[in-house]
Order: C-alpha cells, then sequence, then structure tokens
C-alpha cells in the first residue's frame, strides 16, 4: 500500500488543542550515532542521516528554528521540494552527494535512498518503539509486522530473537526490506507481500497467534489492486483483528499518523478489546539538538 504518512495540521485554537492531548503523556524518539534530528522550523526539518543532511517538509514544524535557514544550507547535502501534496524531487545542494547510502542502528544496517515521496528508507522517530520491542521480545517468539515497510521493525525483533512475519502490499519495499536483513546479517524472516489487513484477518480464521503485533497502517493509500485506503475508516477493525491474533501477554504497536484520528479516538476505540489498565496511549515526539520539540503522530501500545 502506497504510504499516506501526513501528520494532523494545526488548525485548532491552542487551548481546544492543548484540552484534547493534555491527558496523554509523551515518548521521545532519542538521537543515535548514524541519526540526528539537527533542527526544525518553517515548515521544515534538518536531520543527519550518517554523513548525509537532509532538508524535509515538515507539517508539524510550526514554529522558529533554532538556526537560520542560510546555515541549514551550508550543512545540507539535498532538499525536498514538493510538487504534489504526495510527491515532490530532490534539489542538490552539494555537488557529488549520494543518492544512496548505508547507516546503522545499533547491530542493524540500513540502506537509504532519495524517494519521491519524500521518504528515504527510514522513520527514525520510531526508534522509540524499537527499543520497547528490544525490551518485550525474547527468543522463539512469534512477532507479526504488518504495513511492514523497509522493516526497521522486523529488523529489531528477529535481531531479538523472535520469528518474524512481515507483511506489506508494495513488492519493492519487501525487497528493499530483504536487503536490509541481509546487509544486517540476519536471516529466516517470512516475506508476505499481501495486503496487511486481509491476511490478519486470514490469519484470525487460521487460528494463528503471536507474541507481538506491530502495525503502522497509513493515514491513506491505495492498496495493490488500486483499492482507496483510509485509517480512520479502518482502526476498530485493525484492534479487533489484532487482539484476535495475540496469545496472552503478547503486546500491540499501532502508530497512527491520519488527521481524521485523534488521541481520544484512539482510546475510544482501543478501550473495545482492551482494558484500560493493558493500553497505554502517548504522543511521539522527537527533541532536536537545538532545542526545539517535534510532534510525529499518536501510538497505542498494549499488552494482552
Amino acid at each position: 500500500m502506497a504510504k499516506g504518512r501526513q501528520q494532523p495540521p494545526e488548525n485548532k485554537g491552542a487551548k481546544e488543542a492543548k484540552a484534547q492531548t493534555e491527558p496523554f503523556p509523551r515518548e521521545y524518539g532519542s538521537s543515535w550515532p548514524d541519526y540526528e534530528l539537527l533542527d526544525a522550523g518553517d515548515g521544515k526539518k534538518l536531520e543527519r542521516w550518517g554523513k548525509v543532511i537532509t532538508i524535509r517538509p515538515e507539517i508539524q514544524a510550526n514554529f522558529k528554528p533554532g538556526w537560520t535557514y542560510s546555515q541549514w544550507l551550508d550543512m545540507a547535502h539535498w532538499e525536498f521540494e514538493e510538487q504534489s501534496s504526495t510527491q515532490g524531487r530532490w534539489l542538490s545542494i552539494k555537488p557529488q552527494a549520494p543518492e544512496q547510502w548505508l547507516i546503522s542502528y545499533e547491530n542493524l544496517n540500513f540502506g537509504l535512498k532519495l524517494t519521491k515521496f519524500k521518504h528515504v528508507g527510514l522513520f527514525p522517530e520510531q526508534q522509540a518503539n524499537w527499543r520497547f520491542i528490544k525490551e518485550r521480545v525474547s527468543a522463539g517468539q512469534k512477532v507479526l509486522n504488518l504495513f511492514a515497510y523497509t522493516g526497521a521493525a522486523s529488523l529489531v525483533a528477529r535481531d531479538a530473537g523472535a520469528d518474524v512475519v512481515h507483511v506489506d502490499s508494495i513488492k519493492q519495499l519487501i525487497t528493499w526490506a530483504n536487503e536490509n536483513k541481509e546487509r544486517s546479517r540476519l536471516s529466516d524472516i517470512k516475506w508476505v507481500h499481501e495486503d496487511a489487513l486481509k491476511f490478519a484477518r486470514r490469519e484470525l480464521k487460521r487460528g494463528n497467534k503471536y507474541d507481538g503485533i506491530i502495525m503502522d497502517p497509513p493515514a491513506w493509500g491505495l492498496g495493490a489492486k488500486g483499492e482507496k485506503w483510509k485509517l480512520e475508516n479502518h482502526l476498530s477493525g485493525l484492534i479487533e483483528t489484532a487482539h484476535g491474533l495475540m496469545n496472552s501477554g503478547a503486546f500491540l504497536i499501532l502508530n497512527t499518523y491520519s488527521p481524521k484520528v485523534d488521541l481520544a479516538d484512539l482510546a475510544e476505540s482501543a478501550g473495545q478489546y482492551f482494558s484500560a489498565s493493558q493500553v497505554e496511549i502517548k504522543q511521539l515526539w522527537m527533541l532536536t539538538k537545538t532545542g526545539k520539540e517535534l510532534y510525529y503522530g499518536n501510538l497505542l501500545r498494549a499488552i494482552k
């Protein structure tokens, strides 16, 4: 499924927005040696991926940056220019800057490249979930990664000893994920090229169970046969299906980036299948090197 990781626009009054999010805690993804969120502001963010520095649009960066734009340009190798609501092009700032390169996270290795969708193959805010996966997973457990993209969460779970099933509807992304697996010298991840929700429902009918389920669904997108997807229409079904697939003690991770799904919606949907003591709902943030705080979306975790 083509990913649509849009984040909620700031279109509410400050008091209303604060009232909506105040009861829910924040969790921060952390930088690591090969990744830094350097700065953000004026609708953009400045990031370092290994030795490559990029400037990308960021709807949530609706504040003043810590550094000037001219300082950003002095550092950056590439800047993404939007040409439509979903695609754009990369502008070269420094000659001979690589269009493909490698970075590491702990003992895992990822191939990055410039794409017309603004992304480079990794969502670094998910480091908060990688930490959680590493803490929860033990050898021999079964983990299902749905809407799995280029496989970072799959690799983290496999590296911790889990038997991993990785599902995505875009064949090129599965190829990319498999290349990351080989770069990281891992083996035996099961690749499934299929619509994630349809596969999960079939697993439910087959009576299969998992010790961990990871879901990073797009806010919007197109399925393998061109069918339209909107997360708000499927949120409850995703949680219901995941709940049915979970062993006792299993964990669920669900990220939401849709402007149509707020924290209250997430809490209400989760409450249909989990008790309050089983669920934590948070906002996902990262801190820039210049001290700015950037919001990345909402996060549900549950233990059955």
